[in-house]
């Protein structure tokens, strides 16, 4: 279907702009101000009067429970031990220690809410569940293994924790891979990639937004999805605070497009709130696959100017390894529904000619295994020369900083450039509060840019 044919069948439900793209908001319908005057804030409403009441409740609670246990001081001592006993991480177990010294009992109280998981029980069974099936769907290339371990034992290593315990994903080859600076680059690359498709296109996005970048996107999937193609969309519950409205999944089934929504806004007070989809991955027919730190919004392409010019960076793969990446976006989709692993894992990807070795992989703070922190500190082991790191936030724990710090005294050239502006303060507060230790030794040096 053409453009133009596109613009007249969907008139009615889109507005074209003259940068090619489409929107299906007219001024006014997003951003906060919009969200709390709109079903959104009833949400809102409900959910802090459930806060208050909830808080209430363990006020009350607090005030009665020492009188039965023997006091504030039995209490909070029982609760240390406890804390002290569990098999948790320091950054998890310091904190819970700092807020039952200062609030004995209702810290006691806090720590038992949150630790039944509520809220995301289900969640974590059902992820569970989808991870064991994703493993039996994506089997190890006997070639690819042997051929890194006889290239490089320390990465073949690391590719049998990533193919265990770090979540069944297999090492391949014949990937070529395509890094892009910025997101204009990625952008650039995108838009072609997405005119080729003709089987399915998948998007995971944690924010998108409407404007130049994601308009044009949408129009080429509006008018994919007219042409029967498979066109799916998966974005973050937050995007209800400030960038797309609740009925924006309908919006998008208006026009083909399947849509959902990663742990919308409900009116209930739960710990499933902490758990976000930061996930960035974009499937084209299971042959090409994009992911990295560029969001679907105008700043991420430096249309508009938020804070400063955005450098985010994006990378392309194409060939085996966009297996996992499909594998891993079916995940997140049959949440709620029966996968469709054989369907879209079993299909015959095209031949790609590259050298090297790619091992996509995923993380999930569920199931206990802190997988992204282990391949970071294994890298940082095994680096002899330099590690150069490009972040907007620099929040580390004890084993991390110690691997950083450790690199620089084996005389690893280490450098760490964070944002002069950032974009979200209490993150850069935390950030600061590593750079002492960090630049005690002189070997490292931290710089901090000024866009």
């Amino acid at each position: 279907m053409s453009k133009e044919t596109l613009q007249h069948t969907m008139r009615s439900k889109v507005r074209v702009f003259e940068d090619g793209g489409i929107r299906l908001l007219r001024k006014g319908q997003k951003g906060l101000i919009h969200a709390i005057f709109s079903r959104f804030g009833l949400v809102l409403v409900l959910l802090l009067l459930q806060f208050g009441a909830l808080f209430s409740l363990l006020r009350w609670f607090s005030n009665l429970l020492p009188h039965y246990l023997g006091g504030t001081l039995l209490v909070t001592a029982a609760m240390m031990v406890y804390l002290l006993n569990q098999d948790m991480n320091n950054s998890v177990r310091i904190p819970w220690l700092v807020v039952t010294a200062l609030a004995p009992v209702l810290g006691v109280l806090l720590f038992c809410y949150t630790k039944e998981d509520v809220g995301h029980r289900m969640l974590k069974k059902r992820l569970l569940e989808l991870e064991g099936q994703t493993r039996s769907q994506l089997p190890q290339p006997k070639k690819a293994s042997k051929a890194l371990d006889a290239d490089c034992p320390g990465a073949a290593s690391l590719a049998q924790y990533l193919r265990g315990r770090g979540g069944g994903f297999p090492v391949y080859e014949n990937t070529q891979v395509t890094y892009f600076p910025s997101g204009e680059a990625k952008f650039a690359a995108l838009l072609p990639q997405l005119e080729s498709a003709t089987q399915y296109i998948f998007l995971e996005y944690f924010i998108i937004d409407e404007g130049l970048m994601w308009g044009r996107i949408l129009e080429i999937l509006a008018r994919k999805a007219a042409q029967g193609v498979d066109v799916r969309v998966m974005y973050d519950g937050t995007c209800e605070f400030s960038t797309l409205p609740r009925d924006y999944p309908r919006r998008l089934e208006a026009l083909g497009i399947r849509c959902k929504v990663f742990a919308p806004v409900t009116p209930f007070v739960s710990t499933h709130y902490n758990y976000r989809d930061h996930r960035k991955i974009l499937v084209i027919d299971g042959r090409v696959g994009f992911t990295g730190g560029v969001n679907l919004a105008d700043e991420y392409i430096n249309h508009i100017e938020k804070y400063g010019r955005w450098k985010d960076a994006a990378v392309m793969l194409e060939g085996e390894g966009v297996r996992t990446m499909t594998a891993l976006f079916l995940q997140m989709w049959s949440i709620q529904r029966e996968p469709e692993f054989a369907q879209f894992l079993t299909r015959p990807i095209p031949e790609t000619q590259a050298n090297g070795f790619v091992i996509p992989y995923g993380d999930c703070p569920l199931d206990g295994e802190r997988v992204g922190e282990m391949v970071y500190i294994d890298l940082l082991n095994r680096a002899r020369h330099s590690v150069h790191i490009i972040t907007p936030y620099l929040i580390l724990d004890g084993e991390l900083e110690t691997a950083l710090r450790f690199a620089a005294e084996r005389g690893v050239d280490v450098h760490l450039i964070l944002p002069g502006k950032p974009d979200k303060w209490f993150a850069y507060a935390l950030a600061k509060t590593h750079y002492l230790p960090l630049l005690s030794f002189c070997f490292m040096r931290a710089k901090q840019s000024e866009q």
